[in-house]
């Protein structure tokens, strides 16, 4: 308790009145909030929005000392004199490094490495499978129950590789096998046993499908650009589970419309929070990046979903349970078990995403 009293005294009001909160979470959708307060224990006192930071609308002082987001929410520089801790409830840590860089904040920040790698495989495995098999164009022909166009594809005997063979990866891999695939992997480390491993410019144009699970840092945005997107073989599947600003959306655009590629699985955008927040007002987005990921939305050969691999029901226990460890943790220790490295301690291998 003596963190939590120092934690409250921390974030006294000009006023000298404490916050209402002790930890307030952003991004709670209903499921997960249930699950949250299922693990809360009784002196911590929490505060829960489905919002945004900037959906909820910005004061001066944040609403709790401890805050924890998603990777949607755009913290305001102004609050990080008055927080004891941020917990972002994410394998990726990319937005707490932006954060802390850009204001310079010397606080305790934690994430949540290992809760979702099973549910974030499948939903990569879930994507190019509905891509071969021309999912989104055989629901479009029941109405009218033609079959013309529809021939699809098998996993067994396709080449799958794997850009960021870490926890997440390494059982996109395991999928892959299972299905028949011959998988490759392209990571500097090589870890796992009985892999065979390339590097990018051998296995792009090796690859019927071709599953992201990279981590984001400032050396590799936009690492899948126009020119190594089209060294990708006529036809390949490329999905993307990890983050959106390591694919140029403008790029997949342009290589879907000439044919190039055979089709696109996206759970993770660039320039997501305003892609999100236009999506739930109902306006247009005013960036171009945006446009054109609601332009390939609208294609029979491209799948999206709302960054929500991480979404089972055995992920999100797990995410709860954990988020309560770190905020646990933070109160008698004063640091988070699982703490976000210093971005120039950050490994570019790892495949860090919802």
């Amino acid at each position: 308790m003596k963190i939590l009293n120092r934690m409250r005294t921390f974030a006294l009001g000009d006023t000298g009145a404490p916050m209402p909160y002790d930890v307030f979470f952003f991004e709670a959708f209903e499921e997960e909030r249930k699950e949250l307060e299922h693990f809360l224990p009784d002196p911590i006192r929490a505060g829960f929005t489905a919002a945004t930071t900037q959906e909820f609308g910005i004061g001066e002082a944040p609403p709790a000392p401890v805050i924890s987001v998603r990777t949607q929410s755009l913290l305001p520089d102004h609050w990080a004199p008055r927080l004891a801790g941020i917990l972002t409830r994410s394998t990726g840590y990319d937005h707490i490094h932006a954060y802390r860089t850009r204001t310079g904040a010397d606080l305790p920040c934690g994430y949540l490495p290992l809760y979702c790698n099973r549910a974030v495989a499948e939903q990569a495995m879930m994507m190019w499978m509905a891509l071969l098999r021309r999912l989104p164009r055989q629901c479009a022909h029941f109405s009218s129950f033609h079959r013309d166009g529809l021939t699809g594809g098998e996993c067994a005997g396709k080449t799958l590789v794997v850009v960021g063979v870490g926890n997440i990866g390494k059982e996109i891999v395991d999928i892959g096998r299972g299905l028949r695939m011959n998988v490759l992997g392209v990571d500097p480390v090589h870890n796992l046993s009985g892999l065979h491993y390339m590097d990018i410019q051998e296995a792009l144009p090796a690859a019927d499908v071709l599953a992201v699970g990279m981590n984001l840092t400032a050396a590799n945005r936009n690492f899948f650009g126009h020119d190594r997107l089209r060294a990708l073989k006529q036809g390949a599947i490329f999905v993307n589970t990890a983050r959106g600003e390591l694919a140029d959306a403008a790029a997949l655009l342009d290589l879907l419309e000439s044919g190039h590629l055979g089709g696109v699985g996206l759970d993770v955008y660039d320039e997501e929070p305003e892609l999100a927040v236009s999506l739930r007002e109902g306006r247009s987005p005013d960036s171009a990046t945006v446009r054109a990921v609601l332009e390939m939305s609208a294609r029979d050969d491209v799948v999206c979903t709302p960054h929500n691999a991480f979404n089972t029901l055995e992920s999100v226990r797990r995410k709860s349970e954990q988020s309560i460890e770190q905020l646990n943790h933070l109160q008698r220790t004063g640091q988070f078990i699982w703490k976000v490295p210093q971005e120039s301690d950050s490994p570019e291998r790892c495949p860090e995403s919802p």
